[in-house]
């Protein structure tokens, strides 16, 4: 007769602060979109399409499009707004789907959309049903502990793991751009011959500053230093691409290397939006679900005057009582058991 051992499936609490960070850092990209461009410049005429914003299909349900281009520059700062409240922690829950609206309003209705645009579209998408289910005020707070989310008879479970899925397929998604990124661009001989840098730091539009120009000037002229800014970027890349392979310890050093990448994008190249967006989804593909920004609670309690105020358990009713003991780094909170 053949008989099975019980056995139990653990599933982690997906809520933590680091999910919150990428959420703000998702929504500040958008919002210094907004702020940056005015709607003249964000809505400027295409070749045989005239001014924006571009309404085709699906787009006709974006904030620009409903209220036409006659309003477009109050819908963009009713848009800043919103985005402030999403960069701000408040009910993750209820900010949802305002965040993917405008996100999408933004990618498929403004006339020249970046790639950071169509990421942070895509990402705020997926995002919803894992926030809608988020039980915290804030997206600051840690991790709720498991017993909050899973009772025995609850759907508690069922949320929890629609939500680890939801975040694994955005982890594949952000590794697969990590992927084409790289690899194709080995297809070029300016790429694979280490040259690209020299080009693009000198490109009219997309140069370095001219405050940095003695510096990479001085780099791009000599061959060892140009291939390096050349090759550093498609290593880094890649390694992004196959970090889902690697041990969580390995993922946690690869997070810095990833946003000095951006950053240096964004100095160099000016693309800020797109690389706030893109440290977002690094944060979304590296950091361990459910784990929690060091003391980063406290410091936003501390910033509204709040320390002492509540004693925990007194809160108002529903409100998610912090866990007396932090999860490690890489050591998810368990949000319960499935038996079979």
């Amino acid at each position: 007769m053949l008989t099975s051992r019980p056995s139990s499936i653990s599933v982690a609490v997906p809520w933590g602060s680091w999910l919150g960070l990428a959420r703000t850092l998702l929504a500040t990209a958008t919002a210094a979109t907004l702020v940056f461009t005015d709607a003249d410049t964000l809505f400027t005429p295409l070749l045989g399409r005239g001014p924006g914003p571009h309404c085709t299909g699906l787009s006709d349900i974006g904030a620009f499009c409903l209220a036409g281009p006659e309003h477009a520059d109050l819908v963009r700062w009713a848009c800043v707004a919103v985005l402030l409240v999403v960069a701000s922690g408040w009910r993750p829950r209820f900010t949802a789907l305002p965040h993917w609206w405008i996100a999408f309003s933004v990618s498929t209705s403004a006339s020249i959309p970046d790639g950071g645009e169509q990421v942070n579209q895509v990402l705020t998408l997926l995002l919803v049903p894992v926030l809608l289910a988020d039980p915290r005020r804030w997206h600051w707070q840690p991790s709720p502990p498991g017993d909050r989310v899973v009772r025995p008879g609850g759907r508690g479970m069922v949320l929890v793991a629609t939500a680890v899925v939801l975040l694994f397929a955005i982890r594949l998604q952000v590794a697969g751009i990590y992927f084409q990124a790289s690899v194709a661009k080995l297809s070029k001989a300016e790429w694979a011959d280490g040259t690209v840098m020299y080009y693009w730091l000198n490109h009219h539009s997309f140069g370095a500053p001219g405050w940095l120009q003695p510096v990479t000037d001085a780099l791009v002229n000599q061959p060892v230093s140009v291939a390096l800014l050349t090759w550093t970027p498609l290593a880094i890349e890649f390694a992004l691409a196959v970090s889902l392979l690697l041990r969580p310890a390995v993922r946690w050093w690869l997070l810095p290397f990833g946003v000095l990448l951006h950053v240096g994008i964004a100095v160099l190249m000016g693309l800020w939006s797109f690389s706030l967006a893109m440290m977002a989804a690094q944060v979304l593909l590296l950091v361990p679900m459910g784990a929690n920004l060091p003391g980063s609670w406290q410091a936003v309690r501390d910033l509204v005057g709040r320390r002492g105020a509540q004693q925990p358990g007194e809160g108002a009713p529903g409100a998610v009582a912090e866990p007396t003991e932090r999860p490690k780094k890489d050591e998810p909170v368990l949000a319960g058991q499935l038996s079979h």
